[in-house]
This record gives structure tokens, C-alpha cells and sequence, in this order.
């Protein structure tokens, strides 16, 4: 089968509902007919006319946070230390020390499109799935939740839709392994509406950010925001998710991208 690929990713752009408003990015475009006089700054004397079709430079500034869009979080993000059950405690990684073997493996997906708005998926979930499209998780591989929220990208509903990845389920995948994990809902958790909501009925504070805070145990990753997971199979596939190597942060963006090729795949995954 010639190589092929799948974008995961959603668009950085205006004016679409993808974070709540107070974290939205914003993008200053300059055209073409804006830039003549920032390149004359550099060649003093030079008249817009003078420039090929009086044409300058397109270039675009961006007000962003590094969790906006399609984006890789690092284990920093959800806790100081990571890794206290597998010894002791040490500092998280941030994203410019997450290791770049994790963001290139075979990719599993797991369809809970199903399961209702706020669900928290357990680990008996996650088992009954893996059963269902009979796969044995591997060390590595990169498993990816497809939720309802990935049909509702840019809806008035998006922040509140899909199911969340609970504190057992995500240990279940870590526990064998898994070291980066995505999907397509604004937050790996289940959607604050609904938590709070938990949280009201019985002051637990265990319930918020569950599936994060995993990451106390065992460091992970995972992407947010991913789109078009319903194009995928199970499995068969690679993720490619590189994140932008900013220093000390919390997350990097990513081109999340789903790579099909028999090359690529264990020879017992190969037709």
C-alpha cells in the first residue's frame, strides 16, 4: 500500500469556538499591500512602487497560549513530580525533554463516541474496547480517545461535549506502557461542566482533573484537541506528534498526523 496520511489536527485560527473565550488565540494577519513600508525600514528611500507589483511580505502575529489548538502537554503541566509509583518521585518533564521516541509510534484508537457528555471512562471500559477491536496494547504505543466531542469542534457544545479519561482508565494504559495518549475533546478529563457539577454534590476534590493527575504516578503525555479520529481504524497505523521545542514549558503545538504505511508496521500488524 503506497504511503498516505490523515491530518489530526485542528486549525489555529479566529473566530472559532475551540477554547473558552478568555484562552481563545488571536491571529493579526499583514498582507501583502500592508508590509511595503516595514521593508522600507530596512532599505531607507524605497517607495512601495518600487517593490514588484508594489507588493511587500505577508507575515502573521499570534497572541497564543501553548495549549491552544492541537497540542502536546507534558507531564509538567499536570504536576511538579511524576513517576511516584515507580519509585520515588522526581520532576516532571517538560516539553522540551519529552522524549521523541513517544511521538512517533503505532497508534491505537479507542471509538467511545458512545459513552454520554461527562462520562469518566473507567478501565473496564477501556478493556471491553481493546477486546471489541482485538488488540493487545504494546509498550509505547500511542492510544487516542475518539469522543462525541470530536463531531462538535467549533459547536456552541464542543467545551462541554465527550466523555473523559478517569484516573484508572488512564493508569491502565500507563501501566502497560503507554506513554503518550490523545483526544479529540478540549480536555483529557471529562468537560469541567460536568465535574463541577460531581464536585458540588460531594465535595470531593479527588474528581478534578483525575485523568491529569495520573501523571503523579507515572509521567505521560497527551495531545488535546485532535481531530477526524473517526477516519481512523483501530489500528494499522503511526502518529507522528512532534511538539515545538519551547524551553521549561508546559505543552507544545503539534501537526498531529496519522501516517499509513505497511513499511512502518510490526510484520504480524502487515497485510
Amino acid at each position: 500500500m503506497p504511503r498516505s496520511f490523515i491530518d489530526l489536527s485542528i486549525y489555529l485560527e479566529n473566530g472559532v469556538l475551540s477554547d473558552p473565550p478568555a484562552f481563545a488565540p488571536h491571529i493579526d494577519y499583514v498582507t501583502h499591500q500592508d508590509s511595503p513600508e516595514q521593508i522600507a525600514a530596512f532599505f531607507p528611500g524605497l517607495r512601495k512602487g518600487d517593490l514588484p507589483d508594489g507588493e511587500g511580505w505577508a507575515a502573521e502575529t499570534v497572541r497564543l497560549s501553548t495549549h491552544n489548538g492541537t497540542h502536546l502537554d507534558a507531564p509538567y503541566h499536570f504536576h511538579s513530580t511524576m513517576n511516584k509509583a515507580l519509585g520515588q518521585a522526581e520532576r516532571s518533564t517538560t516539553i522540551d525533554e519529552v522524549p521523541l521516541e513517544w511521538c512517533f509510534q503505532p497508534g491505537v484508537k479507542l471509538d467511545f463516541r458512545h459513552l454520554p457528555d461527562g462520562h469518566v471512562v473507567t478501565a473496564r471500559e477501556v478493556e471491553v474496547e481493546l477486546e471489541r477491536i482485538q488488540h493487545t496494547l504494546q509498550p509505547l504505543e500511542i492510544v487516542v480517545v475518539n469522543t462525541r466531542a470530536g463531531d462538535r469542534y467549533g459547536q456552541a457544545d464542543y467545551l462541554s461535549a465527550g466523555c473523559g479519561m478517569g484516573y484508572e482508565a488512564t493508569m491502565y494504559l500507563l501501566e502497560r506502557g503507554v506513554r503518550l495518549t490523545g483526544t479529540d475533546a478540549w480536555s483529557w478529563d471529562a468537560p469541567f461542566v460536568h465535574t463541577a457539577k460531581k464536585y458540588e454534590a460531594t465535595r470531593d476534590p479527588s474528581l478534578i482533573w483525575e485523568g491529569h493527575k495520573a501523571g503523579r504516578d507515572i509521567g505521560y503525555c497527551h495531545l488535546e484537541k485532535l481531530h477526524k479520529l473517526e477516519s481512523l481504524p483501530a489500528d494499522g497505523f503511526y502518529i507522528s506528534c512532534f511538539p515545538h521545542k519551547i524551553r521549561g514549558a508546559s505543552a507544545g503545538w503539534t501537526r498531529a498526523v496519522a501516517i499509513f504505511d505497511d513499511a512502518l508496521m510490526p510484520k504480524h500488524k502487515q497485510a
